[in-house]
């Protein structure tokens, strides 16, 4: 890194919606620092950030990806982060190490719903950002919309910067409202550095924006309101400054336009990225370090097959040098750093050392992995856990060659290392190994990556729906367990009430016995039993959830009772009880937002209603809504394809976990009908 100074680094995140160019507008931005010598394209592959195999097939990024440039003696840190919903893992973990974001806009649909996701999230950590409207030479794109969008949906603070020139594919050019001059593009021969006249036509247009800037920046302060309201003039070097000032501490959002594919707006964007986002000696959101001098964040963890695994790390406290040892804050565990790395997409370079505000990486620890905190003390100050979101969609796997199930599970918990929404583990029902993601695309990308990196081919089975049972009334039953042989026989003698709990969750074991009848020591074994048995419930296999467990009488034998025995008869007494209690099947039900042009709406409300799901609302925005449904999960496992099919591919959704619900008696008949069906075939 050839800038060290904390104060001369920018750690930036670019973030938005899925498809708003940002991958693109790395490579514009590194092209035009002169870190690379030709602008990378997501269409011809030869980008720096996106250059794992299926990204480059999928046309997406999955994975987010840090590069590194120059520009004015400043040190800048771009971390190309995904857009689609299902690998969102890599943005929040991001997010966490930045001081500011580039927050991208399609100026052809505007704000959607996954930026909004985004800018909350940013709004939580304290992150100053910037906003560009890109993709404003496409058919159909308005800066103006886009940036009533901007100030409706995501704040009113968000104040245009700069205006476009020209519009779709006449767009040439861009007006810098601060210093009212203009930048033009010239075909091939790129953006003159050197500013030029505003054209006549815009005068206006630009005069009534510089305003509208001038008019936010004094209101904010009262020496500048001031001298503003008595006529005095505020020099453009003035206004500058307070506006540097105001984007560093997060009061103010400009907004700059662009087209990345032809290297419109990037050299105004470095420019605000110098002089408005904090470096991190300067940022709002850098955590307490406690008594630490040297401390290192994990933020993502990448599990090569080659190099092994390799830790991208934040300093946020003193230098990170190599052959130093520090503690793993969360295994307790020693750690000795290696060798030191400089990324650049998938190159890395080696570094003697990375300085407070870094972010570098570092291959082969032992026992650290993403949200680990690395120092030299045992107990630094905590940094707050991620919170990644609960996987929704799981399918089934198995080996496509036998004998290779050993080596399926040690590629899955490697790329469970680099992917922590990932959720691998046996089912106890089936026996079968779940693989379980925030979406099909995520799951089915999990695989090939595991193929391609480690080998290893699967076959998948269609989602299963995570089913529960539970009751919907109290009930009794006695569980008594008594086997004779020709020497100790086995005894164990309990009664137990069964009551459902409200909502449906949780379990509950309460011992009420008295006078002994059944000694303390074989109690907890009842409890054992009673769990074991709630694993898979008596209608189509599934976890019972949602019961209190009244242990209220028994009787022992002082020669042939055991722990083995008890725990039997309480998993005997639990199913006669489960069986008189009413049960019921429960499944989940989901919220999708769900972000599809106007002219979808009708389409996508009617197949929703098709699939019982419940439509809560609608925010409508700039040729876009996005409907709010509840619908259980069994019915959108793979509605992806048909989203894409009723929307030309325009149609976005993210899914959330909410609650469980009970399955209508139709639903269910056929789900325990299945259920009876495989264990049939099971026993067969």
């Amino acid at each position: 890194m050839p800038n060290t100074e904390t104060g001369k680094i920018r750690n930036v995140a670019v973030v938005g919606h899925r498809g708003t160019g940002k991958t693109s507008l790395v490579e514009a931005l590194l092209y035009e620092s002169g870190t690379t010598n030709r602008l990378g394209s997501v269409a011809e592959k030869s980008t720096v950030s996106d250059y794992d195999d299926e990204e480059r097939r999928r046309g997406m990024s999955i994975s987010a990806t840090v590069t590194h440039l120059e520009w004015r003696d400043r040190s800048i840190n771009l971390i190309d982060t995904p857009g689609e919903p299902s690998f969102q893992a890599d943005v929040l973990s991001t997010l966490r190490v930045v001081e500011g974001a580039i927050v991208v806009v399609s100026g052809v649909v505007g704000v959607e719903v996954g930026t909004e996701r985004l800018w909350r999230r940013s709004e939580e950590l304290g992150l100053s950002r910037l906003l560009l409207v890109n993709l404003l030479d496409r058919e159909r794109a308005d800066f103006f919309t886009t940036l009533e969008g901007l100030q409706s949906r995501l704040s009113g603070r968000c104040v245009a910067v700069e205006l476009p020139i020209g519009t779709e594919h006449e767009f040439h050019g861009v007006v810098d409202l601060v210093h009212m001059v203009a930048y033009m593009h010239d075909g091939d021969a790129g953006v003159h550095d050197e500013p030029a006249e505003i054209p006549d036509d815009l005068k206006a247009v630009a005069d009534e924006y510089h305003d509208k800037l001038m008019d936010v920046v004094a209101e904010t302060s009262d020496e500048l309101m001031e001298r503003y309201l008595e006529g005095d003039e505020i020099t453009r070097e003035e206004m500058a400054t307070a506006l540097k000032k105001l984007v560093t501490e997060g009061q103010l959002f400009p907004v700059g336009c662009g087209a990345a594919t032809r290297n419109i707006g990037s050299h105004g964007l470095l420019d605000l990225i110098v002089e408005g986002l904090p470096s991190p000696a300067r940022a709002r959101n850098v955590p307490e370090v406690g008594g630490a001098s040297t401390l290192a964040y994990v933020f993502k963890t990448i599990a090569d097959p080659y190099s092994g695994k390799i830790n991208l790390l934040r300093v946020f406290a003193g230098t990170l040098t190599s052959d130093s040892t520090l503690t793993n804050n969360h295994t307790h565990s020693k750690e000795r750093i290696g060798q030191l790395l400089s990324l650049q997409g998938k190159e890395h370079a080696p570094v003697d050392g990375l300085p407070n505000g870094a972010i570098g990486a570092v291959a082969k620890l032992k026992e650290t992995g993403t949200g680990d905190v690395l120092s030299d003390v045992d107990s630094p100050a905590e940094i707050e856990p991620l919170a990644f979101p609960a996987p929704v969609v799981s399918f089934a796997i198995e080996p496509k060659h036998k004998g290779e199930e050993e080596k399926i599970h040690t590629s899955l918990r490697r790329l469970q290392e680099e992917d922590p929404s990932l959720d691998v583990h046996r089912d106890a029902q089936t026996g079968e190994t779940i693989v379980a993601g925030l979406s099909q695309m995520h799951v089915e990308v999990t695989l090939e990556r595991m193929a391609r990196r480690f080998g290893v081919e699967v076959n998948l089975h269609p989602p299963r729906v995570p089913y529960m049972e539970t009751i919907r009334k109290p009930a009794r039953a006695q569980g008594r367990y008594k086997k004779q042989t020709g020497g100790r026989g086995q005894f164990g003698d309990c009664h137990i009430t069964l009551e459902p709990l409200a909502e449906h969750e949780g379990y509950e074991f309460v011992d009420k016995i008295v006078g002994g009848v059944i000694p303390q020591g074989f109690r907890p074994a009842v409890d054992k039993g009673i769990q074991e048995a709630m694993q898979q419930g008596e209608l189509a296999r599934c976890p019972v959830v949602g019961v209190k467990v009244t242990l209220v009488d028994g009787s022992y034998h002082t020669v042939d009772s055991s722990e083995m025995a008890f725990k039997i008869a309480g998993s005997m007494a639990f199913k006669k009880a489960f069986a008189e209690a009413d049960p019921v099947l429960l499944e989940p039900i989901v919220r999708l937002d769900i972000s599809v042009p106007d002219e979808s709406v009708g389409d996508v409300i009617g197949d929703m209603t098709s699939r019982r799901g419940r439509v809560g609302g609608m925010d409508p925005a700039g040729g876009s809504t996005t409907i709010h449904v509840e619908v259980p999960l069994a019915e959108v496992l793979t509605y992806a394809p048909d989203l894409t099919s009723m929307t030309g591919g325009r149609g976005d959704y993210q899914m959330t976990l909410l609650r469980y619900e009970e399955v209508p008696a139709h639903v269910a008949q056929h789900v325990i009908a299945e259920a009876n069906k495989e264990k049939e075939l099971a026993k067969a």
